[in-house]
Formats: C-alpha cells, sequence, structure tokens
C-alpha cells in the first residue's frame, strides 16, 4: 500500500505572487514609459499656446495705430491665434480680454504600455497668454 503526500494548502502561492508582482512592474513601466511621452507632450503644447498667444497679440487694429495708440483687434487676436494652433498641429481655442490674448489646448496621446491595463490615452492641456507691449519696458529690480 502505497501513501499518497497530500498537497500543501499554500502550494500555488508564489505563482500567484508572481503574477501580481508582474502586473505591477508592467503597471511602472507604463507610468515611466508613457508617463515621458506625456512630460513631453505637454511640453510641446505649452510652447504651441506661448506661440498662438504670441501670434494673437501681433494683431493689432490698424485704424487705432493710426491714431497712436496700441490696441489689439480683438477678433483678428482669436483667428490669428487658433489659426496658428491648428497648424501646429493641435488646434485650441483662444480668448481676449482687457488687451490679454489666452490660449487653451487640450488634446489626448495614445499609451504604448498602459493599454495592456486598459489606459489608451492620457490628456495633455496647456494654457498661454501673451500681450503685445509698446516700446521698452523697466522693470524694478
Amino acid at each position: 500500500m502505497s501513501v499518497v503526500a497530500s498537497p500543501r494548502p499554500d502550494s500555488g502561492s508564489i505563482s500567484a505572487f508572481v503574477a501580481l508582482l508582474l502586473v505591477a512592474l508592467i503597471v511602472l513601466l507604463g507610468l515611466v514609459v508613457d508617463g515621458g511621452s506625456v512630460l513631453s507632450a505637454r511640453q510641446a503644447a505649452t510652447d504651441e499656446a506661448e506661440q498662438a498667444a504670441r501670434a494673437g497679440a501681433g494683431a493689432l487694429s490698424v485704424q487705432a495705430l493710426r491714431a497712436g495708440s496700441l490696441q489689439l483687434d480683438p477678433g483678428a487676436a482669436v483667428a490669428a491665434a487658433e489659426s496658428y494652433a491648428a497648424a501646429a498641429g493641435h488646434p485650441g481655442t483662444a480668448t481676449v480680454s482687457q488687451g490679454v490674448v489666452t490660449v487653451v489646448i487640450n488634446f489626448r496621446v495614445g499609451t504604448e504600455v498602459l493599454g495592456i491595463v486598459g489606459i489608451h490615452s492620457l490628456p495633455v492641456s496647456a494654457v498661454a497668454s501673451a500681450t503685445d507691449l509698446q516700446g521698452v519696458t523697466v522693470g524694478t529690480p
């Protein structure tokens, strides 16, 4: 008569631990790889928003310039800023308030690694403002 050893109650627990550890490592890898691409995209979006706001701030009223004052043409400023943002690849919205052009850019970046765990894209947004100044300005030290 042979004796059959019963399996230990903790057999297979190492497999569950390895599986959970593997999932955690994939998520960590995804945060590094996809997080880096989001940071890069956020910097690019900020650059685009700043340049679009500057383009809008350069849309001055011709009649105000002829009269000797510096004023934005709000319609032209919004059109110039939004046109620049669209040409840069990420359309945004522009507003003009009290001579300040503000541009907001929002888009999503696809993920490379986090798609494995169901996160297929991450949001990116940037806001920048610009105003046109007349002459040389000197700040206080």
